[in-house]
């Protein structure tokens, strides 16, 4: 059954706040050298400067990303979702989700345009990325625009997870969802990563085999439109 508008464009708002949430993977490859410092204050726990300082380092000599993923997203209201499927980043702003059944999808930026093609719909939206500076703080960081010292405020959760991971919350200090990453200790690689905001909606992901510096090129990047497949243009203000 095809979907009527407004779950799309609900639907849609949820992928870009996807987009938003896993451009935190380039937050040290993007805030520049001074962000893992300046972000923490004097009186901020050692752990967290020190974990912070890791990141910045891991992920400033990341130039390209791919991993698998498993998504869960929960709606007030709704059946909870589940998903999986790839994921490959490359700077600067190119980012591409491939996903698999039960609802294929794909969603690419190449640095300029983002495109999310629902082959259920035969449908393509199209997005240019400059909004996304202004839209989402997280997605500023993935186009280069952003800075972690001025845009996020870190913590730690109150109550310590028994996961293994060390667990950072980073809130936008503009308003907006805030995004909580699990980090292993032994690797620095992003391992869990949940986007919340105000209105009950939940993103978990969680990724599996993480390689960095991967052989990507922009070409990887570029989407053609499906010849017959309906073209909408957004603002990008979701």
């Amino acid at each position: 059954m095809i979907k009527p508008d407004a779950i799309r464009n609900s639907w849609f708002a949820l992928i870009w706040r996807t987009i938003a949430c896993v451009a935190v993977l380039a937050i040290a490859a993007t805030a520049g050298p001074r962000a893992s410092a300046a972000i923490t204050a004097a009186g901020e726990p050692p752990e967290l400067r020190d974990l912070l300082a890791r990141l910045q380092r891991h992920y400033q000599e990341t130039r390209s990303f791919s991993a698998k993923f498993n998504e869960t997203i929960t709606r007030p209201g709704a059946p909870t979702l589940n998903r999986g499927g790839t994921l490959s980043w490359l700077r600067p702003g190119r980012i591409r989700f491939d996903y698999g059944a039960p609802q294929p999808e794909t969603v690419v930026s190449d640095g300029q345009t983002l495109y999310d093609y629902d082959p259920g719909l035969n449908q393509v939206i199209e997005t240019p990325l400059k909004n996304a500076i202004r839209a989402q703080a997280a997605a500023a960081l993935l186009l280069g625009a952003g800075n972690l010292e001025r845009d996020f405020t870190a913590t730690q959760p109150e109550v310590a997870l028994q996961d293994k991971l060390s667990h950072v919350i980073l809130t936008p200090k503009a308003g907006g969802p805030r995004i909580e990453i699990g980090v292993d200790p032994s690797t620095s690689n992003i391992v869990t990563l949940t986007i919340a905001d105000a209105l009950g909606n939940r993103t978990e992901f969680h990724f599996s085999e993480i390689r960095q510096n991967v052989a990507l090129t922009p070409a990887d990047f570029v989407f053609k439109t499906p010849d017959g497949a309906d073209v909408v243009t957004s603002g990008g203000g979701a």
